[in-house]
């Protein structure tokens, strides 16, 4: 984001492309872009794309016309999931030679369009590393007249999982909670801040990792009343398994797994607790559950304790 900040106040690109795993990035992104372009009658000179309403051939087109009132028209092509082999070299032409009077960003949280990288100005909306989070937190603390603990600090992020668009939505709670205590402590955020779900599967991993059986029984009971647990658990199984037998890096791997490389470099961590038998034999488990549920052959609830139960004694 500083790239970006710097980078706009010497020059408006044409063509912006915004990938990353942290929704609060690509926002703050094009609010500056936005900005910065001076973007006027907005029901003329601002059009978006999505799902709903996209086709190439009205994107390229509506990149065609010329502002009215305005030093720029701004395209938006936001998070569309199916795009065809045709449509992205109609759009890597464009890109090569686009109107210098249209600003077009492409939001691609899907990943679709990193052929482009090369050809337009790119804009990593990748979750901040803990510094950079830690920085961005106490800033917007500040402008709350609120300070906050390292240790609570440290909680928000792990809880959030260390998503920016995760943390702002908790940071009003936070502060407004007691307008006249001026210190965000870590019990606050234990009491106020529901731990992302992801966290949570982790914290079951380390406990199956460990033989912790109680820890781990607790953790699914309180998991049992979320919509899609059980794919979470047999993705992130799945994931360790592979990161065990690849030799490959992470960016590598989070590329062929389709998942984000702060995925893989947290699994890690966690491989040490399993030994590469013992992941390929709840590798194995896995797909007998994973089938077993979709032949109708056991319900969900007693996959999850099935699956869990039969990791603690592999």
């Amino acid at each position: 984001m500083k790239k970006l900040k710097l980078n706009l106040k010497e020059k408006i690109e044409n063509c912006y492309l915004f990938e990353g795993d942290d929704y609060e990035l690509y926002s703050r992104g094009l609010s500056m872009i936005l900005r910065a372009s001076g973007v006027t009658l907005e029901d003329f000179n601002l059009v978006k794309f999505d799902d709903e309403n996209y086709s190439m051939n009205v994107l390229l087109s509506a990149c065609e016309v010329m502002p009215m009132g305005s030093p720029y028209r701004v395209v938006i092509l936001k998070n569309v999931e199916k795009i065809s082999e045709n449509d992205k070299k109609m759009l890597q032409n464009y890109v090569k030679s686009p109107t210098e009077s249209t600003i077009l960003i492409i939001l691609d949280y899907f990943n679709k369009f990193s052929s482009l990288k090369n050809n337009v100005y790119f804009v990593d909306c990748n979750r901040f590393d803990k510094t950079t989070l830690s920085s961005v937190v106490v800033s917007e603390l500040n402008k709350r007249n609120k300070k906050i603990s390292a240790e609570a600090l440290d909680t928000l992020i792990d809880y959030c999982n260390g998503y920016l668009s995760r943390i702002v939505c908790e940071l009003d709670k936070l502060a407004y909670y007691d307008v006249d205590e001026p210190l965000i402590t870590k019990k606050l955020v234990d009491n106020m801040v529901t731990k992302d779900n992801e966290v949570v599967i982790f914290e079951l991993t380390e406990a199956l990792g460990q033989r912790k059986a109680d820890k781990a029984l607790n953790i699914l009971e309180a998991l049992k009343k979320e919509m899609g647990i059980l794919g979470l658990i047999i993705n992130h199984f799945r994931r360790l398994f592979f990161i065990s037998i690849s030799d490959l890096p992470d960016k590598e791997l989070a590329s062929l797994l389709n998942v984000k490389e702060f995925a893989i470099s947290k699994q890690r961590g966690q491989v040490k607790n399993f030994s590469k038998m013992q992941l390929k034999k709840i590798y194995s488990l896995l797909e007998e559950v994973d089938y077993a549920i979709k032949s109708g052959a056991m319900l969900q609830e007693n996959a999850l304790n099935y699956l869990v139960l039969s990791i603690l004694y592999i």
